[in-house]
């Protein structure tokens, strides 16, 4: 089955919004994960924008490889690998589901992806209201966060809004922060790479990546270049809260189109 024109303008808009969350917008990228759900369906589109994501991470940290404050990240990386566990058995679970014809033939992924995005869209608009009272400072709230990293990034690429939280509490400058931010998320998606391909050997049938997945994604790499190129150009020249504003209100349309039937 091919990919539809209308598919291609909302996967090309999508690989736009993740150059510039990486290189100078990051609040831009919760928007592109109900984008590309609406376009390619629940489960797939998560195969669909791990590629693109780590195509545009290489640009991140080559522009702030140099500014990672690594003391910040190591006590979460123990958790995270938990919450990506915990991903991973959420995702064959509801595959497995899904293929025992336990949906009656509908998405699963759709709205469960839809209500993440509403719940990191929640979490963000919280975080901009309480700022560093949020922040992680006991044992099981820095597990938490490390958690909920792993499990959102895992079953929809959606932990931006977790890392903002934590990050922006910590009292970085604006390059230590995209260091730190851009190192941990390029690490993060490599490590998904091997658990999308095992569950995509025990499902064969609903695979995480295809060939056509690839090849779209490889089709887009101009697409995200230049969207990483207008982030850097962007990034003093629009106000921040505009940007915050059009970002939040795509993505919560986009995320209550995936709940509704």
């Amino acid at each position: 089955m091919g990919i539809e024109l209308w598919q291609w303008g909302l996967g090309a808009l999508a690989a736009i919004l993740v150059g510039l969350s990486k290189t100078g917008v990051p609040g831009l990228g919760i928007a592109v994960v109900p984008v590309m759900a609406a376009a390619f369906g629940g489960k797939p589109s998560v195969g669909f924008v791990l590629p693109m994501l780590i195509i545009a991470d290489c640009f991140a940290v080559t522009y702030y490889r140099r500014h990672a404050q690594w003391d910040k990240l190591w006590g979460l990386f123990p958790w995270v690998g938990a919450g990506i566990l915990l991903g991973a058995g959420a995702l064959w679970a509801a595959d497995h589901f899904q293929l025992a014809g336990g949906a009656g033939g509908k998405d699963l992924f759709k709205p469960f992806i839809g209500l993440i995005v509403l719940v990191m869209l929640l979490l963000h608009l919280i975080g901009k209201v309480m700022k560093d009272r949020l922040t992680p400072k006991a044992w099981w709230s820095l597990a938490w966060t490390g958690v909920a990293g792993g499990f959102s990034t895992t079953v929809a690429n959606a932990a931006g809004p977790v890392m903002t939280l934590y990050l922006a509490g910590k009292g970085m400058k604006k390059h230590a922060f995209m260091g730190t931010n851009a190192w941990f998320f390029f690490l993060l998606n490599l490590t998904k790479v091997p658990v999308y391909v095992l569950l995509s050997l025990i499902h064969p049938d609903t695979p995480m990546f295809t060939r056509q997945s690839l090849l779209f994604d490889l089709c887009m790499v101009p697409v995200i270049v230049l969207g990483a190129l207008l982030g850097r150009w962007l990034l003093h020249r629009i106000p921040q809260r505009v940007f915050d504003i059009l970002v939040l209100c795509l993505a919560g349309i986009a995320a209550v189109k995936l709940l509704l039937p």
